[in-house]
């Protein structure tokens, strides 16, 4: 079923006034009235966190609860975001539209400005009679962002990105860069600002920071969206957001008494691709923000090993929220009445390539970790190799609850990956797409073996472009550019670029 103008009109209405009572109403082939069968959906967000999980056979992380969500239902392997940053991510993900279909590419993106009648993901679902809360990071707040509050039928339950428990890491306790970054204070001043540390390992209970604090809430609203099921019938849509493994790597003791450092995997490979163009690589960056990091030049190899540690660390403790959400809707009953989804919003360089963090088109950046639980449709333990994108979350989710395919103002750039949930050799795509905008927009094309990388200013002509590719069956770690080499996968990959519409220029700020 599509949409009608009139629904529509009223769906553009309920954004423009940010209205709380859309949420009271839902879309149905029949009118407004709600659906007791349809299945509540949980959907957990994690910042800057890799596919470095037990059940993507890393050999050293403690992922025990991820590991057994996997078992409930499918990984994706071959899972990419559209860009690996947070905010534009995040976008991609309840617009289901990529960054070069909005304009949305930086941290600073204000959706409203830019697509001021979108209707994302949880308004859409709030639409169809669910009840949408959220909860810690799911949109991007800092840099200028404030998120976008008309997404949710209550108020956003917000807590701490930058977070320190010992006042040694902030310098005696004085706002940090990245804590103003993140609090939208001081934004004019940041580079006068002390930097905090790049991690801390306190004698600390998990509700000490915010992750714990936004599990034991989420625990709290799943039992009250249990009771209002079974009172009025009303399904839930909650998306709980974790910030760990984001930076600085804090997390309590025990979380990094689980590893030995001597064991921890070191980059193998520290330099830039050989034959890259310039503009796609990248020395420092948010890494240099924290201390002792140095500001300049390499990272010395014991800083390294503690930053990869942090890392590890940090995902152990960030699973064991997620762990607690899963055993709560164990608890209450609704684990067999709800889809889960756990999705990463980007990767995360750990020193290969000589890159640390995000903010690139290579591999570590850009691939993430999908899980997606669907009763009656997923099959326990299941894994695919079919591509997938951020955008595709959207379809999926909406036909998995049994709404029409979404038919909204902006484009919808995904695909349902209902029939490969239901069969795990099923295609729907051959290839994902991603982008990442410096002095050239690079967008890129990936597919089962091959990434090919265009660097190109928007508008110029192709004559002009930059290619880099990349061959993962014979060089997994990205040491040569080899687009020189092999002109005729360069052409038919370029094909499949040419496809996609000319990419919107990044939108300014509205004032």
């Amino acid at each position: 079923m599509r949409l009608s103008e009139n629904v529509l009109h009223r769906i553009a209405w309920a954004v423009m006034l940010g209205s709380v009572a859309f949420c009271t109403v839902a879309i149905s082939s029949d009118g407004w009235a709600q659906d007791a069968e349809r299945p509540n959906v949980l959907l957990i967000l994690v910042d800057d966190l890799k596919p470095a999980l037990g059940c993507y056979d890393d050999p050293v992380a403690q992922t025990p609860h991820l590991d057994a969500l996997a078992k409930r239902g499918m990984r994706f392997d071959l899972a990419y975001c559209n860009q690996a940053v947070c905010a534009p991510s995040r976008f991609t993900l309840m617009l289901g539209s990529h960054s070069t279909s909005t304009g949305l590419y930086g941290l600073g993106s204000q959706l409203r400005d830019v697509v001021p009648q979108a209707v994302t993901m949880p308004q859409y679902f709030a639409g169809h009679g669910y009840r949408t809360q959220s909860l810690g990071k799911v949109y991007h707040i800092g840099h200028g962002n404030y998120g976008d509050p008309p997404s949710f039928c209550v108020p956003h339950f917000h807590d701490k990105v930058i977070e320190y428990l010992d006042p040694a890491s902030t310098e005696g306790g004085q706002l940090t860069r990245e804590e103003a970054l993140f609090t939208n204070q001081q934004l004019d001043r940041i580079r006068s600002l002390p930097r905090g540390a790049a991690f801390e390992w306190p004698e600390a209970e998990d509700d000490d920071y915010a992750d714990g604090r936004v599990a034991a809430e989420t625990v709290r609203r799943l039992q009250a969206a249990a009771q209002r099921r079974a009172r009025d019938a009303t399904p839930f849509f909650i998306a709980a957001g974790f910030v760990r493994p984001h930076l600085p790597f804090s997390a309590p003791k025990r979380y990094w008494d689980l590893y030995d450092p001597a064991t921890l995997p070191m980059p193998e490979f520290e330099e830039l691709p050989a034959g890259a163009p310039a503009v796609a690589g990248k020395r420092g960056g948010e890494i240099v923000a924290y201390a002792p990091v140095p500001e300049k030049g390499p990272i010395p190899e014991p800083l390294q090993r503690q930053l990869i540690h942090g890392y590890y660390a940090s995902t152990s403790y960030v699973d064991a929220q997620i762990g607690r959400l899963i055993d709560e809707l164990d608890r209450l009953e609704l684990a067999e009445k709800t889809i889960v989804v756990m999705w990463g919003d980007h990767g995360f360089h750990l020193g290969d390539l000589g890159i640390w963090t995000k903010h690139t088109n290579y591999e570590q950046a850009n691939r993430i970790p999908l899980l997606v639980v669907a009763p009656g449709v997923t099959q326990p333990g299941s894994s695919t190799r079919q591509l997938a994108e951020s955008v595709d979350v959207f379809p999926t989710l909406a036909e998995l609850a049994g709404l029409p395919a979404p038919v909204v103002p902006q484009p919808i750039d995904g695909v349902s990956l209902v029939p490969v949930l239901k069969s795990a050799e099923a295609r729907v795509r051959d290839h994902a797409y991603h982008v990442y905008p410096k002095q050239k927009l690079g967008r890129a094309i990936r597919t089962e073996r091959y990434r090919l990388v265009e660097w190109k200013v928007i508008g110029e002509p192709s004559e002009s472009a930059e290619y880099e590719l990349y061959d993962y069956q014979t060089d997994p770690l990205e040491t040569k550019n080899l687009a020189a080499e092999h002109p005729a996968i360069v052409a038919d990959l370029r094909k499949k670029l040419a496809a996609y519409p000319e990419p919107v220029a990044p939108q300014p700020r509205r004032r």
